[in-house]
């Protein structure tokens, strides 16, 4: 039901002055006694003063010890930042109060009782670093393929079992097929392996206390007596775990009632489903709790009006959303300003020549502007246009594009493929993607390469000589310097660095590995890749005579540390990050950047209505982390494995209505050449881009005389052809300026005419 009801009409003067600088909604929601609440806060509503405020009240007008109070939070930082308000307010009273994350608060509980589950109070807690190594371990000692069964990708599964709540013995039970036995099986050596460590990894953490709460009623009531006031922040972002530790500290026992229960959340905000986060916690509350009061949190004090009638006219289009509108008494504000750029170069020069006007004028600094981006490998381009141009900035949530470990990856195939003699870049990508070839195999290896007095490149060629060595590690340390040695082929033959590269991420199996996996960041790592290869098919068009060592030599230049601009100590750096990184953040400019069906909403959500509604969201949190002025833009073209490809305008951009907009360019001035033609028949739609990553084009059939374009070097005749299957190559002439190049026909961006 949605909450009408009024405050106490006496307070003592202490508790009125709490109230003081409320709206009537906020108020409502601090002095809302008995019932569950729910507080739907609306972006920049002021939540986290509601929540520090219904604290302090709590302690000073109804009396409630502070020791009764469990307040949780998603990161330590917040929950800091509550504390020390909630002091500000109460005064020392706040110290005994539990304002911790969840996983805080249930190391606390577990501490306390770890001998009734068989634990030591001393038991050690797995960072993803630890636990990830252990998975190593137990997937190696199951004697499992690591191409079919990665370690990361099996710990990435558990974790979600276990924020599901789902043991060994259930996953066991519940296997459908062979890969959900092994999985089973992989669980219940890695729950008994942490066991013998006297261990938990995080995931434990909460599904522990579940399981503790639920077996034991004695503790049960420990903590259902103590915690008479549970409130929890960002309530939408809760993942199943979560949920139900919730649920059980707030059961009624015996004749004492539940714990009152708050929490603070905006289902609109809700863009972590892809960490297990579950909207249906918080669009399902009532249901969960039909005596609870909701109290809607709508006036905004961050954004202007236009700002907010914008984020409305976009979320609006959700369906089975609670109504809520934001609404500002601070004024309409500046329009918001749209671009169309003709391609991604484009749109970052024109951020980076807004950014430069805002600064001139004098009233923005660098540190109050923010660019966002739907994917990681978006920030390429912004961060090398931003260093030609001298604009300093910071990239948030993620690092530098050249700092990326695939990226790093990729560039050492490279390296080795140029200098055979870079044994530190031969060492880096020996088993990676994993080829069986373990560090006692290297350090065989290199011993033997130690007293042959020969370089370890050379040695690799000579595993069977190697002593020591078990068989199938020489096998495959064989296969991997055959390998090398084909793809080396490509490099002393003059092949284009996109070609080269596309060809090392196929024939490694790099791609494939990331591709077939289930971890969103693996995808992230695949459109980074891709973003590489276009780097290599922009700087082949730069420098058509230029191969792999000069391509090595450009990226090294762009990718120093030292070339980035720093700030000059007054107006700070202009922030780079993805939406996902922006949520809790605000700044006075934004630009909101790639508004493009198959860019944002991302490619995957475009089929599916689940995502394609997240992804609403996410457009949603973006454009209310602007507080005065917001820019949105499109590329009418992107490059994707190299290749242009054609994306229509974004619905979300359509969904902003007209009259807020002030658009500064409406179309791109290629509209209608020949080349975009060629590249809107060629990619007609987004899903085209996913197939023609590296060993999905299929192979032209050329014959000498034919004419075919190359989305680097144009128009041009075949005058010669060789090799057969993946190795079919052709001799292309593309006239002058150009001239003839030899190219890999399964991985050149090439049409026959």
């Amino acid at each position: 039901m949605l909450f009408d009801d009024h405050a106490p009409a006496v307070l003592a003067p202490s508790s009125e002055r709490l109230l003081e600088g409320l709206n009537p909604q906020q108020r409502l929601a601090v002095v809302h006694e008995g019932s569950p609440l729910l507080v739907v806060a609306g972006a920049g509503s002021g939540k986290t003063k509601v929540l520090t405020t219904r604290i302090a009240y709590l302690l000073a007008a109804r009396n409630v010890q502070s020791g009764e109070v469990l307040a949780i939070t998603f990161t330590n930082k917040a929950a800091g930042e509550m504390k020390e308000r909630v002091a500000a307010l109460v005064g020392g009273r706040a110290r005994a109060m539990w304002v911790s994350t969840f996983h805080s608060a249930c190391v606390r509980i577990l501490r306390a009782e770890a001998k009734k589950l068989g634990f030591t109070t001393t038991f050690s807690i797995y960072d993803q670093a630890d636990a990830q190594r252990l998975m190593t371990l137990v997937c190696r000692d199951l004697d499992l393929d690591p191409k079919r069964f990665p370690a990361r990708q099996m710990s990435n599964q558990i974790s979600d079992l276990k924020n599901e709540l789902v043991d060994w013995e259930s996953a066991r039970a519940t296997a459908s097929n062979v890969h959900e036995e092994q999985r089973a099986e992989v669980y219940k050596l890695y729950q008994q392996r942490l066991r013998e460590a006297n261990a938990m990894d995080f995931d434990d953490l909460i599904m522990t206390t579940v399981e503790l709460l639920q077996a034991f009623p004695d503790v049960a009531e420990h903590y259902r007596r103590r915690f008479r006031h549970v409130l929890v922040d960002e309530y939408q972002d809760t993942n199943h775990a979560q949920y139900t530790l919730v649920r059980e500290l707030t059961q009624p026992v015996g004749a004492l009632p539940a714990a009152e229960l708050c929490v603070v959340g905006d289902a609109d905000q809700s863009i972590y489903a892809f960490r297990g986060a579950d909207i249906r916690n918080i669009m399902d509350f009532e249901i969960d709790y039909p005596e609870a009061a909701v109290v809607l949190l709508e006036q905004n004090y961050r954004s202007t009006q236009r700002i907010l009638t914008a984020a409305n006219a976009v979320i609006a289009k959700n369906e089975g959303r609670k109504d809520k509108r934001l609404w500002t008494d601070a004024g309409d504000g500046d329009l918001i300003v749209g671009y169309v750029a003709d391609n991604e170069h484009d749109e970052a020069a024109f951020v980076a020549g807004e950014v430069d006007a805002l600064t001139d004028a004098g009233t923005i600094s660098p540190h109050d502007i923010a660019v966002f981006y739907r994917t990681n490998a978006q920030s390429r381009v912004f961060e090398e246009v931003f260093i030609r141009v001298g604009l300093p900035y910071r990239v948030v949530g993620g690092v530098r594009f050249y700092e990326r470990k695939e990226v790093r990856d990729a560039l050492a195939y490279l390296r080795v493929l140029a200098n055979p003699a870079d044994t530190v870049s031969l060492r880096r990508i020996l088993n990676t993607p994993r080829r069986g070839i373990g560090d006692r195999a290297e350090a065989c290896i290199e011993a033997f390469a130690s007293r042959e007095r020969i370089p370890f490149a050379q040695a690799l060629s000579r595993s069977a000589e190697v002593p020591g060595m078990a068989p199938r590690s020489a096998k495959a340390v064989q296969e991997f310097a055959d390998l090398m040695d084909e793809l080396r082929a490509l490099v002393e033959g003059k092949m284009p660095p996109a070609e080269v590269l596309e060809a090392v991420l196929d024939r490694t199996g790099y791609v494939k590995e990331l591709s077939e996996s289930v971890d969103p960041q693996d995808e992230s790592r695949v459109e980074n890749l891709s973003e590489l290869v276009g780097v290599a098919r922009e700087f082949e068009e730069r420098v058509p005579d230029g191969g792999v060592p000069e391509f090595l030599e450009q990226v090294s230049l762009v990718a120093d540390a030292d070339q980035i601009p720093d700030a000059d100590g007054t107006g700070g750096v202009v922030t780079l990050m993805t939406l996902h990184a922006a949520k809790g953040l605000e700044y006075p400019v934004v630009f909101l950047t790639g508004l493009e069906d198959g860019v944002f909403p991302h490619l995957r959500a475009l089929g599916d209505q689940a995502e394609l509604q997240e992804e609403r969201r996410l457009a949603y949190v973006g454009i209310t982390r602007a507080r005065e002025k917001l820019y949105v833009s499109r590329s009418h073209l992107r490059s994707a494995w190299g290749q242009t490809s054609y994306n229509p305008p974004s619905r979300f951009l359509e969904e902003l209505p007209h009259h807020l907009m002030d658009w500064r360019r409406v179309e791109s001035s290629v509209t209608s050449t020949p080349a975009l033609a060629r590249a809107a028949d060629r990619v007609q739609s987004s899903s085209v881009r996913a197939r023609s990553a590296p060993g999905l084009r299929p192979i032209p059939n050329l014959e000498v005389g034919d004419r075919v374009t190359h989305d680097a070097f144009g128009l041009g005749v075949v005058t010669a052809t060789r090799g057969a299957g993946d190795s079919t190559q052709a001799e292309v002439d593309f006239g002058p300026g150009t001239g003839a190049k030899w190219l890999l026909l399964r991985y050149a961006p090439i049409e026959k005419l």
